[in-house]
């Protein structure tokens, strides 16, 4: 068999995927079935130091590819608007205390406000903090969501969208979170990876699959090959462009997360091997 269809080594699996488990589970389970690396999930560090738990997923061999999310900056509230900046100022001090590279930024929408006025919000949110992750040595992505999701959690919804702002923003520290499950339906999606290439600007390359029919617009993703999703030829794309991260597993699923995580982990792995 070739390595191609053995090799795991560049997969990462989210916190938020195998859900039920406590970060103690994850340390345990992960490395023991072979995966080399996590994307932790805000949620997992609550009542935590980050800085300790960082140093406890590495000393159980996991690389800490990024921590999800920020984001979520416009609202018709200039006091929210102001707490959303806050906050992010404490989620970069939290990726960098647990020895993340990473922050990425699911950017937020209100559905009081066109999504112009959104989307100009995001820039000045993004601007507002970028000096600060800078100082903090990590790296922001902006992660174009799928427009079903332009109510209220994002108005940025294409790749073209996520490409103008980190090109008009224009600080390296700046890129972007290519996520198949939210642009694969995009027909200028080839086209606007290669421009991600040009500038190096592909931070992180999420996968699972778009079921059919999707029962649940939030929690009915499905593992890699249960959907429509051409994976294999977005990422040969995604991998031309220049990127040679982690592949990282991010599912939300009611079905998944209600049957045994430890089968449902070696049914992860498969379906990477099998579908990626």
């Amino acid at each position: 068999m070739s390595s191609e269809l053995t090799d795991i080594s560049r997969l990462c699996v989210h916190s938020i995927t195998t859900k039920n488990w406590s970060i103690e589970q994850i340390a345990e389970h992960y490395p023991e079935a072979g995966i080399p690396a996590v994307s932790v999930w805000r949620h997992n560090l609550e009542g935590r130091s980050p800085a300790q738990t960082g140093e406890f997923l590495r000393n159980r061999g996991l690389d800490i590819v990024s921590l999800v999310r920020g984001g979520f900056f416009p609202s018709v509230s200039p006091l929210q608007r102001e707490e959303a900046v806050r906050d992010n100022m404490k989620a970069i001090d939290e990726a960098s205390a647990l020895g993340s590279p990473l922050l990425v930024l699911v950017c937020g929408a209100d559905p009081g406000q066109s999504l112009g006025i959104s989307l100009h919000q995001i820039r000045q949110g993004i601007e507002r903090i970028l000096p600060h992750a800078v100082q903090q040595q990590v790296k922001l992505a902006i992660e174009p969501l799928h427009p079903m999701y332009a109510d209220t959690r994002s108005a940025v919804n294409t790749l073209k969208q996520a490409n103008d702002l980190v090109e008009e923003i224009g600080d390296a520290a700046l890129g972007i979170a290519l996520d198949v499950y939210h642009l694969w339906w995009d027909p200028d999606l080839r086209r606007e990876i290669r421009r991600c290439g040009k500038r190096g600007n592909i931070f992180a390359f999420h996968v699972c699959d778009w079921k059919v029919p999707t029962g649940d617009m939030l929690n009915d993703r499905g593992l890699m090959g249960e959907g429509c999703i051409p994976i294999r030829q977005i990422r040969q794309w995604v991998e031309t462009a220049g990127f040679d991260g982690y592949i990282e597993v991010e599912i939300f699923s009611e079905k998944w997360w209600a049957a045994d995580t430890r089968d449902y982990l070696e049914k992860i792995k498969a379906a990477y091997l099998g579908h990626v």
